[in-house]
Formats: C-alpha cells, sequence, structure tokens
C-alpha cells in the first residue's frame, strides 16, 4: 500500500493547467516595478550589483520568499509521469534536508517553466542547457549545479543522426533534404547547428529545410521513421531513450558530433531566503544516486557539481549571440 507521502507526491498540482496557458505578461502583472541598478542582459526587474550576470537578491528582506511548500519542475520532456517518478527519491531527500513539503510541477513548455519561475510559483527547477539564459535574464533564476561525475566531468554533445540507409554520408550532403530541429531556443537540437554547421559547409534554412519537432524524442523518432533526411538532437537524450528500447540505435547512422556543451542546469528562485537557498544547495549536493531510479536514469551521473553562470554558460551564449538571440518572452519557445 502507498504511503500518505507517496499518494501526496501523486496528486498533480491543481494550478498545472492554468500556469501552462497563462501568459507571461498575465503572470507578472504587478509583481514588481523596474528598478535603477546595474543589471547587464537582465530583465529591468532585476538587479545585478555584483556583475556575476545572476539576479540579486532582494536588498528588502521583506522581499525574501520562504514558502513551507516547495515546488520544483524539471525541464519540459515528452513523458512526464515518468520523471516525476524517477525524481521522487531526489524529491524525498530535498524534504528531508529542507524541513518542507516539495512537490513535482510537470511543465508542458520551456516558456511554461520561465513563466512560472518569474511569477513566483516555481522555486527550484532543471532549465534545458538553451533556455538556460532565457530562465536568469527574464525569470530570475540562479543556476548552481550540474549532473556530473566523481571527477568532476559533465556535460552532452550534439549529434547529427540520419536512417542508416540514408543516401546521407557527410554533413554537405543535407543539401536539398528535410531536417528535423527541435525549438528555437534549444541548444543542441538548434542553436548549436546554426553556429556550426556553415563552418562544415551547410547552412540551415538555406541549405535545407528545417522543420521544427518540438522535442528531441520526436526528431529521432521521426528520423528513425524516416520523416525526415536527418536532426541534430542532445547526446544525452537519445542515449536514455535507446536505454528505455524507444527505437534501435541500429536503425540510425551518426554523421556529425560537436565538442561538449554543459547540461541542464539546477535553479533557485533569486528572491529565496539564504538560509532555504543553503538547505537547498545542501540537498542537492548530498544526494547519492547510486541506487536510485535518477541514478539509472541518468546512467554515468554520480552526483550534483557546483556552477556559475558566468563561466559555465559562456560557450552557449556565445552560440546565441552568433545567432542574434535576444532574451525576451517572444523568442522563448
Amino acid at each position: 500500500m502507498p504511503s500518505p507521502h507517496t499518494e501526496r507526491h501523486a496528486r498533480p498540482l491543481a494550478s498545472r493547467a492554468l500556469l501552462a496557458l497563462l501568459p507571461l505578461a498575465l503572470l507578472t502583472a504587478g509583481t514588481a516595478q523596474a528598478q535603477e541598478c546595474e543589471r547587464g542582459a537582465l530583465d529591468a526587474i532585476y538587479c545585478d550589483e555584483n556583475g556575476d550576470m545572476v539576479a540579486d537578491r532582494p536588498a528588502d528582506e521583506a522581499q525574501w520568499a520562504d514558502p513551507d511548500t516547495l515546488i520544483f519542475a524539471y525541464t519540459p520532456v515528452e513523458d512526464p509521469a515518468i520523471y516525476s517518478d524517477i525524481w521522487q527519491p531526489f524529491i524525498d531527500h530535498l524534504e528531508e534536508v529542507t524541513g518542507r513539503d516539495v512537490r513535482f510541477f510537470a511543465v508542458q513548455s520551456n516558456s511554461a517553466q520561465v513563466e512560472a519561475m518569474r511569477s513566483g510559483r516555481l522555486h527550484i527547477a532543471g532549465f534545458s542547457t538553451g533556455p538556460t539564459p532565457f530562465a536568469v535574464n527574464l525569470a530570475g533564476a540562479v543556476p548552481f549545479a550540474l549532473m556530473g561525475s566523481d571527477d568532476g566531468r559533465f556535460g552532452y554533445t550534439l549529434q547529427l543522426y540520419t536512417h542508416v540507409d540514408s543516401d546521407i554520408e557527410e554533413v554537405t550532403d543535407l543539401k536539398g533534404k528535410r531536417v528535423a530541429h527541435t525549438s528555437p531556443t534549444s541548444n543542441s537540437g538548434n542553436q548549436a547547428p546554426r553556429a556550426l554547421f556553415p563552418e562544415l559547409g551547410i547552412v540551415p534554412d538555406e541549405d535545407y529545410e528545417v522543420v521544427y519537432s518540438g522535442s528531441h524524442d520526436q526528431s529521432m523518432l521521426g528520423v528513425v521513421a524516416r520523416d525526415y533526411d536527418a536532426a541534430p538532437v542532445a547526446s544525452e537524450v537519445v542515449e536514455r531513450m535507446a536505454a528505455r528500447g524507444l527505437y534501435d540505435p541500429d536503425d540510425v547512422r551518426l554523421l556529425y558530433e560537436s565538442d561538449s556543451f554543459p547540461t541542464t542546469s539546477y535553479n533557485h528562485a533569486h528572491n529565496l531566503h539564504p538560509e532555504l537557498v543553503e538547505k537547498i544547495k545542501e540537498a542537492f549536493f548530498s544526494f547519492e544516486f547510486e541506487g536510485t531510479e535518477l541514478g539509472e536514469e541518468f546512467e554515468g551521473v554520480e552526483k550534483f557539481i557546483p556552477i556559475n553562470y558566468a563561466e559555465h554558460w559562456k560557450v552557449i551564449r556565445t552560440i546565441q549571440n552568433a545567432n542574434g538571440v535576444e532574451y525576451t518572452p517572444d523568442n522563448l519557445q
């Protein structure tokens, strides 16, 4: 029989559907005013006086958030219900260390996730690589951890796949083809290919047709089904798909692989009480992956490792800058 503790986490948030639908302007109306301060690329409701590129905690202690229930969200995935179960051991650990109730919020899109943190409804979140700068600049997210190995290694690569029986042998053979990118803000699924492929002799949208699939999962499955001629995807996603038997690796062929990028960033909201932030970090950095569903899902990951946005997301900001990306709600998809 499931315990009351388990049943409490199995119930979805009542506001989930509402959060997914409310536009950014409505969620944030009246929540904050523009401030006169140094802020760099941050939205006008945030300040960055110390120059670390993330939002400062409000100077007024009355504005510090110290909720009894913490809302945690992982990056949008094809089947959120599966990840709710996978994250449960960590959520239990987070509750134990912080002394707070913790609820898993299954977000449906990057924009809904960013909107939720900006509105104060989301306190801790894993943002995908590409959307992380949007979360930092639009929602006051503060990246502090990544999944990595005991020796501090972390990251994933952009991999370009085609069907094993296709006539595409190298990157330049993509000319005239139909290629699945995931979404405009995705790093490996769109931004990195647009920045890196021209050096390989192929320009997206000019040399081949870009079709947005919506996710890495759909891109990969589309290649297998031959709905797309090829697709750039994140290595960590397709590895997990293969491990779950969602596709047969023998049905595809690797055309190209990039250098490593940082993986999903784990963030806290900028306005959380500092003592709560320390407890949240303690929970992340003391969690043991071995023997848990989370450890089985993220093969090769052994712990959360500390990071800072200015250093570890520099390569991503460079790629996005090369693509003319501006951190606005309209550009977040």
